[in-house]
C-alpha cells in the first residue's frame, strides 16, 4: 500500500481535529440506533400491520419474522426527466432480487427530482438548490417508518444524490447504497452543442438551429453526457464506496445495468446487521471518505456545485469541511480526466477509455487517496480500481487494476492534463469565493478590469443584445445568493460571456450565485460569501469600480472603499410564482454558501 501523500494526510488530520466533537456526537447517536437491533422488531402489531398491509401474503409472512431483512427503496423516479425515467422498472427488479434471497423490499417513498436543464434562466431555478434539502427531508420521511434493515436510493442528478445522502445519514445506523441508472448514449457532441449556443447568442444561428442542436444532444433516457453535477454525483458515490464499483456510467439499455441492480440488493443485504458484514452508512462516510470524495472531484474536474454539496454532506455526518481544504488538496491532486467542459470527450467516451477505476487506481498508486476505508463491498478502495466485467448472470471484478485505453481522455499522474485539480479560493475585502480553473485557459485565469454591475441575468442579456458590451469588464451579479433568491445557477450567462471572450475581450464573472456544473472557459468567482442579501460588500460594488481577480495568487480585490458606501437595496423581483412563495422560510433560515447553503444542518 502506497503511503498517503503528506498534504492529503495533513488536510485529513485537520478535518478530523476540527470535527472531533461533532463527529463523536453523530457516531454516538448512530450507535444507539444500531444497538436497538433490527428496527421492525420494535413496532407494535398494529404498526407492523399497517406497514405490510399492501404486501402479498408471502411478504407478509416474511415480515412477521424479525430475522428476515426488509430493504427500503427511496426513489426519485419520474418519467419527464431523462436521468430518472429508467427507474420506473427498478422497484420490481429489486423486489424480485430480494425475494430470491429470502428478503423483502418495499418502496419506502419518493423524493422530488427537478432538472436544472429545464429550469435554467426560469423562475423555477430559484427552487433548485432548496430542493436538495427538501429531498433530504423526504428521504428521512420515507425511512422514518422504521420498517427497514437496509436502504437503496434511486437517484442520479444534481440535487437528488446530495439530498438523498444527507437524509440517509440521519439513518446512518443502516447500510445504504445507491443504484445508478447511467448516462444516455452519445448524441451531438458537447463541443458542437456549445458552438451552436454561442452562435445563437451572437445572432448567427436561429432558434430552430438551437432547438435542433439541443434535442440532438439530449435525446433519450439517461443522464446528460457532459461532466456536470449529475455525472459528478456518480463519480463521488464510487469514490465514497457507496455504489458498486464501475456501475456509474453504464448506459440504461446495457445488459450490465440490470445485473448491477440485482447485485446491489445482494450487497446491501450482506451489509445489514443480519448479514455477513455489518457496514452502516454512518461509519462508511468518515473523514477519509470525505477527503477521497474531494480528491475525486479535483482529479476529474467535477462540478463546482459540490463545493456546496460536499460541505453539507460532510456536516450531515458530523464532519466539518471547509473550502480551504478543497483548495489545499487541489494543489497536489492532478487533473487526470479530459471530459467536457474540461475537454472534448463525453462520459461515454470516458467510460470506454477506462472510466473511474482507472482514475482511482492511478490516485491510489500515488498515495492521493485513503485506501483503507470501509465501502459497500469491503474494507479497501482498491476494490474500486478494477474494471467491472459481465460474466454470465453476474458482475465480476478482475484482480488487476484497470488501465487507460485512451490517454487523450484518461491520463496518468506523471503526465496529467494539469498538475493540479483546479478548485481555488479567492479572498479579499468582500469575502471569499470559489473559482474553477480546470477548463479556463491559463491566459484567462486573472483579470484587472472595471466592474459592470447587473441586477439579473435578463439585464445582462439585454445589454449584450443591444450591443453595449464591447469592452473589458468584470460582470458583477449580486443578489443571487441563497438568502436572496435560493442561489439559482447562472448558466444563461455562459454563451454570452463566451462570445465576448472569443471577440478578444477580457471578461470575468463575480457573483454570490452559482454557475452550472457545465461552466467552463470563463473566469468566474462564484458563491461569494457573505452574500449581498446578508449585508455582503459585493452588494456595494458600482459600475466602474476596478476589480482584480487572480486565481493564481488567490486575490480578490475591489479598488473602492466599500465600507463607506451605504448598503444598496437590491431591486430583485418579488419571490412569488412558480412555488417560490412557499420557500420564504428557506430563504430566511439558509446558511451561507461556505457552510453548505442548507436549512437542515
Amino acid at each position: 500500500m502506497k503511503e498517503v501523500n503528506a498534504v492529503v494526510a495533513a488536510v485529513t488530520d485537520e478535518i478530523r481535529s476540527r470535527s472531533r466533537d461533532s463527529r463523536r456526537r453523530y457516531l454516538d447517536r448512530m450507535a444507539k440506533a444500531a444497538q436497538a437491533g433490527p428496527a421492525r422488531g420494535h413496532l407494535s402489531c398494529s404498526n407492523l400491520a399497517h406497514g405490510m398491509a399492501a404486501c402479498g401474503q408471502s411478504d407478509k409472512q416474511r415480515l412477521t419474522d424479525d430475522l428476515v431483512p426488509n430493504v427500503g427503496v427511496v426513489t426519485a423516479y419520474n418519467d419527464m426527466l431523462s436521468a430518472h425515467a429508467p427507474y420506473e422498472t427498478y422497484p420490481q427488479q429489486i423486489k424480485a432480487a430480494a425475494e430470491a434471497l429470502g428478503a423483502v423490499a418495499q418502496v419506502a417513498g419518493g423524493v422530488p427530482a427537478m432538472c436544472d436543464g429545464v429550469t435554467q434562466g426560469q423562475p423555477g431555478m430559484d427552487l433548485s438548490l432548496f430542493s436538495r434539502d427538501v429531498i433530504a427531508m423526504s428521504t428521512a420521511v420515507a425511512l422514518s417508518h422504521n420498517m427497514f434493515d437496509a436502504a437503496l436510493c434511486l437517484g442520479v442528478c444534481d440535487k437528488i444524490v446530495p439530498g438523498m445522502l444527507m437524509g440517509a445519514l440521519s439513518f446512518g445506523h443502516l447500510p445504504v447504497m445507491f443504484v445508478p441508472a447511467g448516462p444516455m448514449p452519445s448524441g451531438l457532441s458537447n463541443k458542437d452543442k456549445a458552438a451552436v449556443r454561442e452562435a445563437y447568442a451572437s445572432g448567427s444561428a436561429t432558434k430552430s438551429d438551437l432547438i435542433a442542436a439541443e434535442s440532438a444532444a439530449y435525446h433519450s433516457p439517461g443522464t446528460c453526457t457532459f461532466y456536470g453535477t449529475a455525472n459528478s454525483n456518480q463519480m463521488l458515490l464510487e469514490f465514497m464506496g457507496l455504489q458498486l464499483p464501475g456501475s456509474s456510467f453504464v448506459n440504461p439499455n446495457d445488459p450490465m445495468r440490470e445485473v448491477f441492480t440485482r447485485q446491489s440488493v445482494q450487497t446491501v443485504l450482506a451489509n445489514a446487521q443480519t448479514g455477513a458484514r455489518y457496514a452502516p452508512l454512518g461509519e462508511m462516510v468518515g473523514e477519509e471518505t470525505i477527503v477521497n470524495a474531494v480528491v475525486g472531484l479535483l482529479a476529474t474536474g467535477g462540478s463546482t456545485n459540490h463545493t456546496l454539496h460536499l460541505v453539507a454532506i460532510a456536516k450531515a455526518a458530523g464532519i466539518i469541511l471547509d473550502w480551504r481544504d478543497m483548495a489545499t488538496l487541489s494543489s497536489v491532486v492532478p487533473l487526470l480526466a479530459s471530459v467536457y467542459p474540461n475537454g472534448s470527450a463525453d462520459v461515454n467516451q470516458f467510460q470506454a477509455a477506462g472510466g473511474l477505476p482507472v482514475v482511482i487506481g492511478e490516485l491510489l498508486a500515488h498515495g492521493l487517496l485513503h485506501e483503507n476505508v470501509k465501502t459497500c463491498v469491503g474494507e479497501s478502495l482498491e476494490d474500486f480500481a478494477r474494471a467491472a466485467k459481465l460474466s454470465g448472470e453476474i458482475i465480476e471484478w478482475p484482480a488487476e487494476r484497470a488501465t487507460s485505453s485512451d490517454y487523450t481522455i484518461l491520463s496518468t499522474a506523471k503526465n496529467p492534463f494539469q498538475p493540479e485539480g483546479g478548485i481555488r479560493v479567492v479572498q479579499g475585502e468582500i469575502g471569499r469565493a470559489v473559482v474553477k480553473v480546470s477548463a479556463v485557459a491559463r491566459a484567462h485565469r486573472q483579470i484587472d478590469a472595471p466592474a459592470r454591475v447587473f441586477n439579473s441575468q435578463d439585464a445582462f442579456a439585454q445589454a449584450f443584445e443591444s450591443g453595449e458590451l464591447n469592452e473589458d469588464m468584470v460582470v458583477v451579479l449580486p443578489g443571487q445568493g441563497p438568502q436572496a433568491m435560493g442561489m439559482p445557477e447562472l448558466h444563461r450567462l455562459t454563451p454570452y460571456l463566451g462570445v465576448m471572450q472569443n471577440r478578444g475581450l477580457k471578461v470575468a464573472l463575480l457573483t454570490d450565485g452559482r454557475m452550472s456544473g457545465a461552466s467552463g472557459k470563463i473566469l468566474a468567482a462564484i458563491q461569494v460569501t457573505p452574500e449581498a442579501a446578508a449585508g455582503g460588500l459585493i452588494g456595494r460594488i458600482k459600475t466602474g469600480d476596478r476589480i482584480v481577480i487572480n486565481s493564481e495568487t488567490g486575490e480578490l480585490r475591489v479598488h473602492a472603499d466599500l465600507q463607506l458606501r451605504e448598503p444598496v437595496s437590491l431591486a430583485d423581483e418579488e419571490a412569488v410564482g412558480m412555488g417560490r412563495e412557499l420557500f420564504q422560510v428557506f430563504r430566511d433560515r439558509v446558511s451561507s454558501a461556505d457552510a453548505g447553503a442548507s436549512i437542515v444542518l
